[in-house]
């Protein structure tokens, strides 16, 4: 694609359209997915004012979203075949392409296999530095501190051959402290996750405090105790009245070993075989980060566990199982966890079914939380996984 990196993200369809008219290709059109994975947004078209919509569930557009795989049907006017492909940034699902040609074989389908991987790429740049496509991802306003709490985080899905961290998070649009956090260097995968005190901008700033100092001392290569230490020292010295709760991991990807430390934060579970194995790192939790509560020689205990082939971790906020409906019934823990594994069992990826997940735990409560609900589920697969996130 001839000087795609000075291009205006708008100008991006009619650049396409030159390239791909070229490869015996009618049309094509790229969906973007909303924030809360809901509709898939055209991306903005210099020919087009209003943008189109998609519903992820029950359409084929949707399909090809949510199994990250490609699907072939009939045009509806008679125009020819329509091939939708998933759109991904590694195992992130981006959105999807929608390609129309008259004839679309083997050959065709990896010629837009290629271009689709290449648009991908082209979006994440541009993406970087202009809010074209992420305006077009917002279907409603974004509060303060959910804006705050965003520009932090990290993609909600990354991964390997050897493991894949997902992650989701509500209420999208009014975020309070809530936060995840997952990178990998070399063969370790390190998870995060975080919960500040509160539901306002000041937990929004507790909560971009205590990332920074998470990466800032990881990437000084600090092991968790260190990570900790230097958290709950970084929120203390801004915000002397907040704490934030936390589970701060490492995953040895090679071989399984998994070592956490538990600050103030629900028990990460441990599912194996289709069952949750609850005391398997059921470790006291030690206080929360911010308290300045630690004196020296007497640091955080780091817990340990061996994992086996095809284990996963669920790490959540309280928001999660105290998620009540209009009539006062809790979520709950058990009905959580066995969603998870029922999804799973389906064959569903893990960003698939966290996000079933929490669309499901929103109607619970009616449609909107009240407290800040997120979860992260880190799946361990060193050998060839069974179920995979195929590349676009």
């Amino acid at each position: 694609m001839r000087g795609y990196a000075t291009i205006a993200p708008t100008d991006l369809p009619e650049v396409l359209r030159r390239e791909y008219e070229s490869l015996q290709i009618s049309h094509l059109t790229i969906y973007l997915a909303d924030l809360q994975q809901k509709q898939l947004v055209s991306v903005p078209d210099s020919r087009v004012e209003a943008p189109r919509t998609v519903p992820i569930d029950g359409t084929l557009a949707g399909w090809a979203y949510r199994t990250a795989s490609p699907r072939i049907t009939e045009d509806s006017m008679g125009r020819g075949l329509v091939l939708w492909l998933p759109l991904l940034d590694g195992v992130e699902r981006l959105g999807v392409v929608g390609i129309q040609a008259p004839v679309l074989d083997a050959r065709t389908v990896e010629t837009c296999r290629a271009l689709v991987s290449l648009i991908a790429l082209v979006l994440v740049d541009k993406a970087a530095y202009s809010d074209a496509y992420t305006m077009r991802q917002r279907l409603a306003s974004m509060q303060t501190p959910s804006e705050l709490v965003w520009a932090f985080l990290a993609p909600r899905t990354i991964g390997t051959d050897r493991f894949t961290s997902s992650a989701v998070l509500e209420p999208a649009y009014n975020l309070g402290g809530d936060a995840f956090d997952h990178s990998t260097l070399d063969h370790t995968v390190h998870i995060g996750i975080f919960d500040s005190m509160g539901h306002d901008l000041a937990a929004g700033l507790v909560t971009s405090v205590a990332l920074a100092a998470c990466r800032a001392s990881r990437r000084a290569g600090a092991g968790l105790e260190q990570m900790a230490i230097t958290i709950d020292e970084a929120v203390n010295e801004v915000f002397p009245d907040r704490y934030v709760t936390a589970v701060l991991s490492n995953l040895q990807t090679g071989t399984g070993s998994l070592e956490w430390v538990n600050c103030g934060h629900p028990t990460p579970l441990l599912i194996r075989d289709k069952e949750v194995l609850r005391e398997a790192l059921g470790q006291d939790p030690e206080p929360p980060l911010g308290l300045r509560n630690m004196k020296p020689g007497n640091g955080r205990r780091v817990s340990r566990f061996q994992m086996e082939p095809g284990d996963s971790v669920l790490l959540y906020t309280d928001g999660v199982t105290e998620a009540r409906s209009p009539s006062g019934s809790r979520f709950g823990e058990e009905r959580f966890t066995d969603f998870i594994i029922r999804a799973i069992a389906a064959g569903d990826p893990a960003p698939e079914a966290l996000r079933r997940l929490i669309h499901t735990i929103l109607e619970h409560h009616g449609g909107e939380l009240d407290d800040d609900a997120t979860i992260v589920l880190l799946e361990w697969h060193p050998f060839p996984p069974a179920r995979s996130i195929p590349e676009a």
